[in-house]
């Protein structure tokens, strides 16, 4: 039985824990007394209990997400109940400000704030010597990267089968967006490069072929940012799949030329764009030139085959709901293969609560504390914005309906309001924001287009067709047969996917110059 366990609850089996494998990598000579234990939030608090509790650990370390703090809550509550010998230590983002008043704060007997690589080893050191602190709220300094273990070892076979791997060569963000918690991780501190690319090796000998790069800010340091690039390049395998977070007005020559020799479909750049309007940027202290942003979008857009995640944001203050459809407008025309509209959250320890009065910022009272309303965004409107980014979703980022989603602004209509009334009436007709069927979802954009917006049946039915077939269907289904060529057969298309499914539907969207340097 482990002295010390160290667990979370994942928001799905698929994320294996980072910063978990961290704490354990850095507890030196207490790392053999110490284990993993993994859950997720669709399992039962009393199921997670019970499982905690056969390890009997003396310390159980929990780290505590915006995604699993009420579930993570009643797990301690239990356990408190039932053992309320074991020392239970919180760190993670939601405990790491404002922690008066928060219910699972009052509940355990430590909270390690910040970066707790090494001070989680240190406060198990001085409780199993029998010199347990006597302040609750424990504050961790920023590790020295240098010093820090690194935890890819602890990625076990079955994680490298079958998780997200995720990794970083640098922690912090030089920008102060106030949404956002890394505007509070300031300076940018790098990983030391030969420790990390051995430990890349050992994960590529290992058979890792999918790596999700964490860091807030990857093309920040550009010599890190080519040499990682250049590393893979020079290990690259078929099937390889790299994620990273980019600034997107932060794109020069250099990374241009090793970003274009990477085959197509192997890199993701997610893209935080989150407003076009400056006014707004301006209000949430958000640094961006807009020029250099739609050069690179073009730039990744007509000369490689990357893969691009772009965010926006919903109810930032100052956005108003034509401001807000002019950015999404500007960014579909911009090309991203997935737009992902967020709505803005109030993250504990941001200093987005400045705001609150003059902008009448309403936002939920449980987590992930999304925005209710605002000055510029009532109520009604929000929840219709929330409908608009759930069926973007379905509809446009999954892949699924790649040729037909444009048709809802063929007509040269705005793409957000198009969008948005085609939301308002699937919402009338299903009531359902979840749980809608691929093929009932098709039927129903297949009636709209043809029986609200006039498409013509046969163009529609088309293009239905062809994303019918891309993902992976190849029987016609019976709503479209009245309006297909009755000699119409099935086209098995090459798969290009050097990822995951979702990002391989789009590649029927890419441009010819990306198509012919894969077909050379």
């Amino acid at each position: 039985m482990p002295d010390i366990l160290l667990s979370t609850l994942n928001a799905k089996y698929i994320h294996a824990a980072f910063g978990l494998r961290y704490l354990l990598a850095n507890l030196g000579d207490l790392r053999p007394r110490a284990a993993l234990a993994e859950f997720d939030i669709n399992q039962r608090p009393i199921d997670i209990a019970e499982s905690l509790l056969a390890s009997a650990p003396k310390i159980l370390g929990l780290g505590i997400y915006i995604w699993n703090v009420t579930q993570t809550a009643e797990v301690v509550a239990i356990l408190k109940r039932l053992r309320p010998e074991i020392l239970i230590v919180l760190g993670g983002p939601e405990v790491s400000y404002e922690t008066a008043g928060q219910p699972i704060v009052e509940l355990a007997d430590y909270v390690i704030t910040g970066e707790a690589d090494l001070k989680f080893a240190e406060l198990c050191r001085l409780v199993l010597a029998g010199q347990p602190p006597a302040a609750k709220i424990i504050p961790a300094e920023l590790p020295d990267l240098a010093r820090l273990a690194l935890p890819y070892e602890l990625y076990t076979d079955d994680d490298l089968a079958h998780r997200v791997i995720y990794l970083e060569a640098s922690r912090g963000c030089p920008f102060t967006c106030e949404f956002c918690l890394s505007s509070l991780d300031i300076p940018v501190r790098a990983v030391p490069l030969p420790p990390f690319f051995a430990a890349l090796e050992r994960l590529l000998a290992r058979g890792l072929r999918q790596f999700k790069f964490v860091d807030r800010t990857f093309n920040l340091n550009l010599q890190t940012s080519r040499a990682i690039l250049e590393f893979f390049l020079h290990h690259w395998r078929d099937g390889m799949f790299l994620h990273f977070e980019m600034i997107p007005d932060r794109l020069p020559a250099a990374l241009r030329d090793l970003v274009a020799r990477f085959p197509p479909g192997a890199l993701q750049f997610e893209v935080g764009i989150q407003t076009f309007d400056d006014a707004t940027a301006h209000n949430i202290s958000r640094r961006q030139d807009y020029a250099k942003l739609a050069d690179n979008f073009h730039f990744l857009r007509e000369h490689t085959g990357v893969h691009i995640h772009a965010d926006l944001i919903v109810g930032l203050p100052g956005e108003t709901l034509d401001t807000f459809a002019a950015g999404f407008d500007q960014l579909v025309k911009l090309g991203p293969q997935e737009i992902q509209v967020g709505i803005l959250k109030r993250l504990r320890g941001t200093p987005i609560i400045r705001h609150d009065a003059e902008w009448k910022m309403r936002y939920h009272p449980a987590p992930p504390y999304e925005l209710l309303e605002n000055k510029s965004l009532d109520f009604a409107t929000m929840q219709r914005l929330r409908r608009f980014a759930r069926y973007w979703d379905l509809v446009a980022n999954s892949g699924n309906f790649l040729a037909t989603t444009p048709l809802l602004w063929s007509d040269g209509t705005s793409p957000f309001r198009a969008f948005l009334r085609w939301s308002d009436w699937l919402y009338t007709q299903t009531g359902q924001r979840h749980g809608i069927a691929l093929d009932r979802l098709a039927e129903l954009l297949f009636q709209f287009l043809t029986r609200e917006s006039a498409r013509d049946p046969q163009t529609t039915a088309a293009a239905l067709w062809t994303d019918w077939q891309r993902a992976g269907r190849f029987d016609p289904p019976n709503f479209l047969l009245p309006h297909l060529p009755a000699d119409t057969k099935p086209v098995t298309r090459k798969n290009r996917s050097q990822g995951l499914k979702r990002q391989s539907r789009h590649w029927a969207a890419q441009p010819a110059s990306a198509v012919a340097r894969e077909q050379n």
